[in-house]
């Protein structure tokens, strides 16, 4: 019986404790927010006039295919085997012999600037995620019961439940959206190893990673952009918001 008794106290707290920390973030956090990411926006490292800057060489030469011919009394030599086994493909040959290209040894490393640009994107992602979560929570629990007509109230709370939604969505697809560029370098990048003899595969990462450039400095952007539209959205209503129901304020749970 005591713990049944203790459960709506500690809802209550928690809900109070929600409602201080959205109110706190929609008057204070937001706008500040909105203000650090602009100027992150005009920092040296998102004004690059030549895109060619961002970009980094990958240290591979252009070795000479060597060529093991499959005899058929099946010898070969044994650091020939072991290569193929290590390369894990073979390209397409006659079926007498089959060309293998020896990659030299280190790490394909990535593209340091990106790196250390998406070190600073990634977590200001994963802020307003969080942030627009508390926020939704806190409106949602000030939704009252439904009831018919004077409803007016409700429809700006659902709406901005809604919008805040989106926010969080389309945040969370800026995470897969990095993801992605780092699988599709890789990709071409082990394509580079296989065969270095081809130019547009070089050229091909030079452009995913200037893309990846311009796509992260739009990320931010439309981050600077969404904590504008929350915290104007908010405030315009938060009247409504905090009391849809004037005359069944008791309707609230």
């Amino acid at each position: 019986m005591n713990s049944l008794m203790a459960s709506p106290v500690k809802v209550d707290a928690f809900r109070e404790r929600i409602t201080a920390q959205a109110e706190d973030l929609v008057a204070n956090f937001f706008p500040k927010k909105l203000l650090e990411l602009d100027n992150f926006l005009k920092e040296p490292v998102f004004n690059i006039s030549d895109l060619k800057e961002i970009n980094s060489e990958i240290d591979l030469t252009v070795p000479d295919p060597v060529l093991f011919t499959n005899s058929h009394d099946g010898l070969e030599p044994e650091n020939a085997k072991k290569r193929k086994m290590e390369d894990g493909a073979r390209d397409s040959c006659p079926a007498d012999s089959a060309k293998v290209l020896i990659m030299p040894g280190g790490m394909m490393k990535s593209n340091n600037h990106l790196v250390d640009l998406i070190d600073r994107v990634k977590p200001e992602i994963r802020t307003l995620i969080e942030k627009s979560n508390t926020v939704k929570m806190w409106v949602q629990l000030l939704i009252p019961r439904i009831e018919d007509g004077n409803n007016f109230g409700v429809s700006i709370q659902e709406e901005t439940v809604a919008e805040l939604r989106t926010v969080e969505g389309e945040a969370a697809s800026y995470l897969d959206q990095i993801s992605r560029y780092y699988i599709t370098r890789a990709k071409l990048v082990s394509k580079i190893g296989k065969y270095p003899h081809v130019e547009d595969y070089r050229r091909s990462v030079k452009e995913v990673d200037e893309k990846e450039y311009i796509s992260l400095k739009v990320i931010v952007s439309e981050l600077r952009n969404q904590y504008v539209v929350l915290h104007d959205m908010i405030l315009k209503n938060i009247e409504k918001i905090k009391k849809p129901r004037s005359s069944n304020s008791e309707a609230l749970y």
